[in-house]
């Protein structure tokens, strides 16, 4: 049931008296080796030995992603080149990629914590984990795989890509676990649908799935066309990759490793913290990094904090399933939409297959959004009269979810393209007009 149950199941009194030896430690090698972080506590005029207690961490500055870009590639490191031994980074899709570093002691804490995940998440040492999360600079792939190998169990680092491949594999090699973005499962088992695979061939009987944003509706879609029990995991390569939290078999809200990671949540525009169970922006310390130590990093994730305890045992902060980022957040017309209030509306309709596109265009000065929705082959193929009513029904239930107008444009299946790793849901026309 645990991994690491004198940690999971820590006491809140020693838990907290934990966390504050670790942020104190955090603080003082943020100030001593990093030039960043120095600058920025003399400027409000906070030295180390001013954090006495938790409630201390708000006189911190924030971090933002924009800091690392600004200090790329190394001047966020607090150790030296040759204490490195792995580097990782963003993509930088919207500029410089966030670039990471481990010492030996980050990745070791590193395998502890997504072992602790994967058990979480429904993995044993008996598994065998199809590991179809990206390799290389992106920390999916490998922070899986450092946690399935200290868990015991056998991984295959399949990566993403080759989806018939997978599946020969998943067959073959009798996989058991899959670990992969949800977009990506949803696209395996819709290419199992194509190769007339059936779930019940197969021996898989959980699967971790992360690294964007996915509803309560998908996972019914993931867990009903693959024949598995479906979890959240959350983490993110700034603070550590993969492993930072995790939703537990009661799927109700994610774990966060409170021994490694302090976290808020905050008002993103007063920058204040919200009551739990108020929706905000995540913001996480970490309390044990040695390369890369973060001080109350913006995530843009937003979510809100679970106050009940968890009936699995496990006494870690609890958070809300991530609705979405505040930076994947479109703004139409003064309402705030996010792709995954969308996807649970398509997916609560029937008719229509998991895959749809949001186009964001400006007419004038009026902006507009048209949700693109491939149709199953069933819906498709009815009369035009049929599709038409389907349409409009859609449309009235978008707009009524999200209090705007919106265009709904039905298209055929296997139009819109397919993800091996995080999808592409919106396209912003207004950048460029």
């Amino acid at each position: 049931m645990y991994w690491n149950e004198k940690y999971e199941c820590i006491e809140e009194a020693e838990l907290k008296e934990l966390q504050l030896e670790r942020l104190k430690t955090t603080v003082k090698r943020a100030f001593y080796n990093v030039p960043f972080y120095r600058k920025t506590f003399q400027e409000i005029g906070l030295e180390p030995s001013d954090i006495k207690d938790l409630n201390d961490l708000q006189r911190l500055p924030f971090t933002s992603k924009k800091d690392l870009r600004d200090n790329y590639p190394f001047g966020m490191f607090a150790v030296p080149m040759s204490e490195i031994v792995r580097i990782h980074s963003s993509s930088g899709t919207t500029g410089k990629p966030t670039v990471v570093g481990y010492t030996r002691h980050d990745i070791e804490v590193w395998s502890e914590l997504m072992a602790r995940a994967l058990v979480c998440g429904g993995a044993t040492r008996h598994d065998i984990i199809q590991n179809a999360y990206g390799y290389g600079l992106f920390t999916g792939g490998l922070g899986v795989h450092y946690g399935c190998e200290r868990l015991g169990a056998s991984v295959i680092p399949i990566s993403g890509g080759n989806t018939k491949r997978q599946i020969m594999i998943m067959k073959d090699y009798k996989s058991t676990v899959l670990t992969c973005t949800p977009s990506y499962a949803l696209h395996i088992a819709e290419t199992m649908d194509d190769m007339g695979v059936d779930p019940e061939e197969l021996e898989l009987h959980h699967g971790i799935f992360g690294a964007e944003p996915w509803s309560e509706n998908m996972r019914q879609e993931i867990e009903r066309r693959l024949n598995i029990s479906a979890v959240d995991i959350y983490g993110l390569s700034e603070v550590i990759g993969p492993g930072v939290g995790i939703e537990c078999q009661e799927k109700d809200g994610l774990h966060i490793f409170s021994d490694h990671f302090l976290i808020e949540v905050i008002d993103p525009v007063t920058e204040k913290p919200v009551e739990p169970g108020q929706m905000g922006e995540l913001v996480i310390t970490s309390l044990t990094k040695e390369a890369l130590p973060i001080i109350r990093y913006r995530t843009r994730d937003i979510t809100s904090i679970i106050p009940k305890k968890c009936p699995c045992g496990r006494t870690h902060v609890k958070v809300q399933r991530f609705t979405g980022r505040t930076d994947d957040m479109i703004i139409i017309r003064g309402v705030n939409v996010f792709p995954s209030q969308v996807e649970s509306v398509l997916l609560e309709m029937g008719g229509v297959e998991p895959h749809y596109r949001l186009i964001v265009d400006r007419k004038g000065t009026l902006d507009t959004l048209e949700v693109q929705v491939e149709v199953s082959e069933k819906l498709f193929s009815d009369k035009v009269r049929g599709l038409e009513e389907f349409e409009r029904r859609l449309a009235h239930e978008l707009e009524s979810t999200l209090a705007i107008s919106v265009k709904v444009t039905l298209v055929e299946p296997r139009t819109i393209e397919r993800s091996e790793g995080k999808a592409v849901r919106v396209i912003d026309k207004r950048k460029f007009s």
